[in-house]
């Protein structure tokens, strides 16, 4: 029996993992990630299933080849926590999913979005103190006379649009190759021209390594509206935290959101009693309610979930019967 070791699997996870093995495969559910230090649990199997932020790099990758594992699939769209040269070099199959229910992050998005344009997170920890008396800081627009921005309108991006769309909001969006989908909601422009006029900035762009890296940086901020609010859903690099910070305390922007966050190795899957260790997260952290953080719960949804194991249940099978997946992800 193909025996697949699945990593990150959380407990609430396991029964959809189970409900959804129609091709029976031999499952060993890890809730840990990946890491140089748990590498051992995946001898005997045939297959490992990655998710972001496990370790896949040449030295855990050595030990799988080692032990015959042929196949590192990962349950994510991105795979950049993979080294696709050390895969290669080993003669391994790589694939993804390269879509999953869109609505998860998007939904989660708009949330983030909404919550600091109404400043609900900063009137909820008022009241949390006993403080009901009504903050001018708490004096607000209306979204759906306001305009949202969208930078990258793939699928969740497109889905996000929609969603702000139905409210009656004004929607820009910059992408260099934007869909018929997104067209129906989204009036394209220049990334500049969406900074200057949104209220509030969505990124929704994939992480091209060396590329975009810091992508919002200070010119990039420095281009927005001071009563503006950004929202980073996407990936952590695309992100110059310390210029971000710096633009929170100095008034440059009125809020930020992110669902991804620096060294998120360091810091996804502890709980710090408070006295978080890595430097950057806590100071976005004591930048609380003007810099909402989520743990990188963007397709922490049932939709996504099943999608994601549905998809890479899917993989293994291809790769078995006929050597390639549909999904295959291209090795350097």
């Amino acid at each position: 029996m193909f025996k697949i070791v699945a990593y990150g699997v959380r407990k609430n996870e396991v029964d959809y993992f189970k409900k959804l093995n129609k091709y029976n495969y031999d499952l060993q559910l890890e809730s840990d990630m990946l890491t140089h230090d748990n590498v051992e649990t995946a001898k005997g199997a045939d297959a490992v299933l990655l998710r972001a932020n496990c370790v896949g790099d040449e030295t855990n990758l050595a030990k799988f080849h080692e032990w015959g594992i042929k196949y590192v699939f990962t349950r994510t769209v991105g795979y950049n926590h993979i080294d696709l040269k050390a895969a290669k070099k080993y003669d391994m199959k790589v694939a993804r999913v390269p879509a999953y229910s869109p609505y998860a992050v998007a939904e989660l998005a708009m949330t983030l979005g909404m919550m600091l344009f109404r400043h609900t997170a900063l009137a909820t920890s008022l009241t949390n103190k006993g403080d009901f008396s009504v903050s001018t800081a708490t004096f607000s627009g209306e979204v759906h006379s306001s305009t949202v921005g969208i930078i990258g309108t793939g699928r969740i991006g497109a889905t996000e649009a929609q969603l702000y769309h139905g409210m009656g909001t004004n929607v820009l969006g910059y992408d260099p190759y934007p869909s018929d989908f997104a067209k129906q909601y989204v009036k394209f422009v220049s990334q500049d021209e969406l900074l200057a006029q949104s209220d509030i900035v969505s990124i929704h762009v994939p992480y091209f390594p060396g590329q975009n890296d810091n992508l919002i940086d200070e010119t990039f901020l420095s281009k927005m509206k001071k009563n503006a609010v950004l929202v980073n859903t996407a990936r952590s690099q695309l992100a110059d935290y310390p210029a971000v910070i710096k633009a929170i305390k100095d008034g440059q922007i009125a809020g930020f959101a992110s669902d991804v966050l620096p060294d998120e190795e360091e810091v996804l899957g502890h709980n710090f009693n408070g006295n978080i260790t890595n430097d950057l997260t806590r100071q976005l952290t004591e930048l609380y309610p003007k810099v909402l953080l989520t743990p990188h719960i963007g397709s922490y949804t049932s939709p996504a979930l099943t999608d994601m194991i549905n998809v890479s249940y899917e993989n293994f099978h291809q790769v078995l019967e006929t050597g390639h997946t549909d999904n295959d992800v291209k090795l350097d």
